[in-house]
């Protein structure tokens, strides 16, 4: 508090209407504003090296919508990622060494009518239009071109600048204008600006502060993984290779599917929260996630209409139920993936613990088919189950 207050006392003495804001300090920053930061993978739509590293960058919001993310190399190069909600206009980011505009240099982007992506470095003589230089700029740009791209309604300024004296804390200044620039370049006044001071002595940058939305995010994680990545497809294991042991095998496969359903069910109710929260731009993930839930909802549905064995209808159902359920599996496997790869989260304990998971399976399964082939497992048995079910040996499994 004594240091924030010090830096209102400064903005004072230099004369400047400057609301100093402190990085540090995200107190003021509401839910909406940090879940900016999980609501895409920007290795997605960055070029390299931008995209490299990207996803590895702690994440901040600062002011409004605009959010910092940063990393620095051993040769004190620095790759900035400024992004901020966008409609038309320009937005900017600069680095001032006393936090006023007037002596500054900025960054600025912006997509023009025709959908060109424009990115200048300017710097600020003065108060004027025509104070504002084109092309000039004290920031030491590498030889990395900077970049601008628009992805959903949020646009994107990645650039990589080395500054000459390395200082802990920087004001960092943040403007925003919903008029274009002009054909020359010249920028439009701003719709509004504050300067936001930035502790970059952080080795890996400004660390993000946890949020609802990190959490949800966990749990849908967590319950896709136990129900679509490890209790489905257990229990169809168990219904294709535990025959020989009827009719254990039969309510094992029930007792299991109809828990890994509920899981997988948990797991969509937190994907739609989520979706509704932070608005993400993940199409095939949420379209193969909504396609799981109607197959899963007719296996369960189709357990309650299975016909009798001796039905001509049985054999049709059998099909139904062993190609539904391989479809499920397959897709269920596929959208965990495409979750952990869009996640954004910079670890690798959800591909780690997931890549073992579905790598136990699949040669779980290599070698119990061997058996099966050889006819060690997986052959019914004539034992006769209670008369209140249908035979659990033919009933088909997934």
């Amino acid at each position: 508090m004594r240091t924030l207050v010090g830096f209102y006392i400064l903005c004072l003495l230099l004369g400047q209407d400057l609301p100093f804001l402190l990085a540090d300090d995200v107190n003021f920053i509401n839910d909406s504003t940090q879940n900016l930061c999980f609501a895409t993978r920007l290795s997605d739509f960055l070029p390299p090296p931008y995209s490299n590293i990207s996803d590895s960058m702690p994440c901040t919001p600062l002011w409004n919508t605009f959010v910092l993310r940063y990393s620095e190399n051993r040769d004190n190069v620095m790759t900035i990622i400024v992004s901020a909600l966008y409609t038309t206009g320009w937005v900017g980011v600069g680095f001032s060494r006393d936090g006023r505009m007037v002596g500054s240099s900025a960054m600025v982007g912006w997509i023009t009518k025709k959908g060109h992506a424009k990115i200048k470095q300017y710097y600020l003589q003065g108060t004027e239009r025509d104070q504002v230089v084109p092309d000039q700029g004290e920031l030491q740009l590498q030889k990395v071109p900077p970049v601008v791209a628009l992805h959903g309604a949020m646009i994107y300024l990645a650039f990589q600048v080395k500054f000459t004296v390395k200082v802990p804390r920087r004001a960092v200044i943040l403007a925003f204008s919903s008029a274009y620039p002009s054909k020359l370049g010249r920028l439009s006044k701003h719709d509004d600006k504050t300067t936001v001071i930035v502790d970059f002595s952080k080795a890996n940058g400004v660390t993000s502060k946890e949020t609802p939305a990190s959490t949800e995010k966990t749990k849908h994680g967590v319950m896709a993984i136990l129900g679509w990545g490890f209790l489905l497809p257990l229990g169809a294991i168990l219904a294709r290779y535990l025959r020989h042991r009827d009719p254990l095998w039969y309510y094992l496969h029930i007792g299991i599917q109809f828990t890994g359903f509920i899981f997988g069910l948990a797991a969509v109710i937190l994907g739609i929260r989520l979706y509704n929260r932070i608005q993400p731009d993940i199409p095939a993930h949420r379209g193969i996630g909504i396609f799981l839930l109607i197959l899963s909802i007719l296996q369960v549905l189709a357990f309650f209409a299975r016909p009798h064995k001796e039905t001509k209808m049985r054999r049709y159902w059998n099909w139904y139920h062993h190609w539904i359920g391989r479809i499920s599996l397959f897709f269920g496997a596929v959208n965990i993936l495409l979750g952990i790869r869009m996640a954004n989260s910079g670890e690798d304990g959800w591909r780690i613990g997931y890549g073992f998971v579905l790598a136990v399976t699949l040669l779980a399964f290599i070698v119990l088919e061997i058996f099966r082939i050889r006819g060690s497992i997986g052959s019914p048995s004539s034992h006769t189950p209670p008369s209140f079910e249908t035979h659990p040996s033919s009933t088909s499994s997934v």
